[in-house]
Formats: C-alpha cells, sequence, structure tokens
C-alpha cells in the first residue's frame, strides 16, 4: 500500500495537529450492500495484529486481516466540491456499491 503526494500531505498535517502522536489504522470492515467498506482510526499505538507501513516519511498501520484486500492499493486525499476525503483505488476491489460506501472482491 502507498500514499500519493497528497494524501501523504494530509495526513501528515493531521498528525502535526489534531492526531498528534497518533497514527492512522485501516482495516477493511464488513459494510454495505457489496460486502466490505474502508475502515480508517486513529490509534495511539500499534497493536499485534498490524503491519507497519512506512511511506513519505510517514507511518500508518494495516489491520493483518485486510492485507490481502489492500495489496496493490494506493491511498489518495481528495477535494471535491461538497466534500472531501481520503480515497482509495484498490486493484482487488471486483465491483462498488451504487453509493460507492462499500465493495466486493
Amino acid at each position: 500500500m502507498t500514499l500519493t503526494d497528497r494524501a501523504a500531505k494530509r495526513l501528515a498535517e493531521l498528525y502535526a495537529s489534531a492526531h498528534a502522536g497518533q497514527l492512522l489504522r485501516i482495516a477493511i470492515s464488513t459494510k454495505g450492500c457489496s460486502g466490505h467498506a474502508y475502515d480508517m482510526t486513529f490509534v495511539n499505538e500499534a497493536g499485534p495484529g498490524d503491519e507497519v507501513i512506512r511511506d513519505h516519511g510517514l507511518t500508518l498501520l494495516v489491520d493483518r486481516k485486510a492485507t490481502l484486500f489492500l495489496i496493490g492499493s494506493v491511498m489518495d486525499y481528495e477535494v471535491r466540491q461538497l466534500e472531501s476525503g481520503f480515497t482509495f483505488s484498490n486493484p482487488n476491489e471486483k465491483g462498488r456499491c451504487g453509493c460507492g460506501e462499500s465493495f466486493h472482491v
């Protein structure tokens, strides 16, 4: 899993302000009409089941159970007219639900 420059910049901003001393943890949850969703939370330290990812000089965590779902994924940060947030370009996805909230592999 890698970060785009925009995602790295935004994550660095979050690590320097509201989430200083924390790490972003990415997991996959069972959710939505397609079955899976990206679950991102800030945690104080890596858990025993977390993979440590380093990219752009930043550290983030991936739940070991999500690793196979995220191989080759790229995390980006997009700013749109009505919303902004982290997005994933995941080559393992076979489809998404109509609202884009969940995916299946």
